[in-house]
């Protein structure tokens, strides 16, 4: 394949590496005008400076990336692959895209992130689902610069647990852009932004990430639970959503695919 890459940062350059390893051709990286000069034969500044025979654009760039060129790219007639799904709680973004994609005759890809049992999430919304909840635990240091700072000191959090956010998917997206992608993807997959509960905690006895779903239904019930690891270069950035960008690669690719 052919492929464009949004961004630079940790999961990009993960995402870049690999991608070498596999013999997929990297034609182009989209990055801030400013930056263009850095590699000038590889990096563009927009996306109408992207080629036009890519097979696929990844955006690993964030939510505000994904805003900015997510539109465009599929207009162009790109598939677009992100792992930004907490910018679709924004109802005028999720219109924006979809609107975009039907009108590139493109599709937007999304993956999983750093959260795993959606596939079982989205087979039990076929029948009844009472509930889903997602609860999202980390050290206080990983919410450092998210609105819990407004809740509680994390400095001074060494002991014990604080909930500092309760509420719906849409709500925890919509207030922790950069925390919360997880949450939306949970959303996503079940009873959608509104339905599903989160609860965001500040746990000073924890030292990785952990998410959790609780979700019942006519299916039964289940408790999923994830302990993640940050990637080394990043503490702010899940090593399992950098490596879910290429397994949805994977699946987009393959001939045979789970």
């Amino acid at each position: 394949m052919k492929i464009g890459l949004i961004g630079v940062g940790a999961i990009a350059n993960y995402v870049r590496e690999a991608l070498k390893s596999r013999n997929e051709m990297l034609a182009a990286v989209l990055v801030r005008p400013s930056r263009v000069r850095e590699a000038p034969e590889l990096y563009v500044g927009a996306v109408a400076d992207l080629p036009d025979d890519l097979d696929l654009v990844i955006d690993c760039a964030g939510h505000a990336a994904l805003v900015e060129h997510g539109p465009a790219v599929l207009l162009r007639g790109f598939d677009l692959l992100s792992v930004s799904l907490g910018a679709l709680a924004d109802p005028d973004t999720y219109a924006s895209l979809e609107q975009a994609a039907a009108k590139g005759g493109a599709r937007l890809h999304l993956a999983s992130g750093a959260i795993g049992a959606l596939d079982c999430l989205q087979a039990a919304r076929v029948g009844q689902m009472e509930s889903v909840t997602y609860i999202g635990r980390k050290p206080p240091q990983g919410w450092k610069g998210s609105p819990a700072e407004d809740v509680t000191d994390l400095d001074t959090l060494v002991s014990g647990e604080v909930i500092h956010f309760e509420g719906s998917a849409r709500q925890a997206a919509l207030r922790y852009p950069k925390n919360a992608n997880v949450a939306a993807a949970v959303a996503l997959a079940g009873k959608g932004f509104d339905a599903t509960q989160v609860r965001l905690i500040a746990d000073a006895t924890v030292t990785e990430n952990i998410h959790q779903i609780e979700a019942s239904g006519d299916f039964g019930r289940f408790t999923f639970q994830i302990n993640g690891k940050a990637m080394p270069d990043n503490p702010r950035s899940s090593a399992l959503a950098a490596m879910s960008v290429l397994s949805k690669l994977d699946q987009l690719t393959r001939s045979i695919s789970l």
